[in-house]
């Protein structure tokens, strides 16, 4: 395990895991209350925007937020693992992130919310931050997995982009969790030209109802 300095602010860490290394890249907050572990999904890497906005912000809010780069992206691989690799993975650094003795918010985007929801339980999380959860393939409403989103047993936010092809606000069935709409936005949380809200609105609705669910938690 190591750890170097970004030059932005930010440390990376270097952590071994049986599925390979995974990075952690910590952007701190001064006074930190939690800790939010969040990763990608199996398209794309912590430079989401999503993931982005929420480390510039919620420092500022109490809340370490820690970017996990899966070791299938540390590789440089550009098709992500089975599922069950992907836990692998995600159990291998989660000593890490319970390292500085915070409680963990375990998150993700896509599939990175999937392995979030499926061991949240286990791993002693906190609660589940679940970013555009995948609840089924595109056009594939009957492959549903809404039974990851209400496994996890433990306080859970679904933030979901309102036009979302890999399941709308919508389609969720009531559960125990909590749904956030982000209007007109898709499954990257992109806002169409036309759309009645700016990208940087998009950003802040986003990271502004995460602040807020996180605030009671820790």
């Amino acid at each position: 395990m190591n750890s170097a300095d970004t030059g932005n602010g930010a440390t990376a860490q270097t952590v071994g895991t049986p599925a390979g290394d995974a990075r952690i890249t910590w952007h701190r907050a001064p006074e930190p209350r939690l800790v939010l572990a969040v990763s990608h999904g199996a398209g794309g890497g912590v430079e989401a925007r999503d993931l982005q906005a929420l480390a510039r912000t919620l420092p500022g809010h109490g809340v370490t937020v820690a970017l996990v780069e899966q070791p299938w992206r540390v590789a440089g691989r550009k098709i992500a693992p089975a599922p069950k690799t992907l836990d692998t993975g995600w159990r291998g650094v989660w000593p890490a992130l319970a390292a500085p003795g915070l409680p963990v918010i375990s998150g993700g985007r896509s599939a990175g919310a999937r392995v979030a929801c499926r061991t949240a339980a286990e791993l002693g999380a906190r609660a589940v931050l679940a970013l555009s959860f995948p609840l089924h393939p595109p056009g594939r409403p009957e492959k549903s997995r809404a039974a990851e989103l209400l496994g996890t047993g433990v306080p859970t936010l679904v933030v979901q982009g309102g036009n979302d092809p890999f399941g709308r606000p919508g389609e969720f069935l009531a559960g125990d969790f909590e749904l956030a709409e982000v209007p007109h936005c898709d499954h990257g949380f992109v806002v169409p030209k036309r759309a009645e809200i700016t990208q940087e609105r998009a950003l802040e609705i986003i990271c502004g109802r995460v602040a807020e669910w996180a605030a009671p938690l820790g």
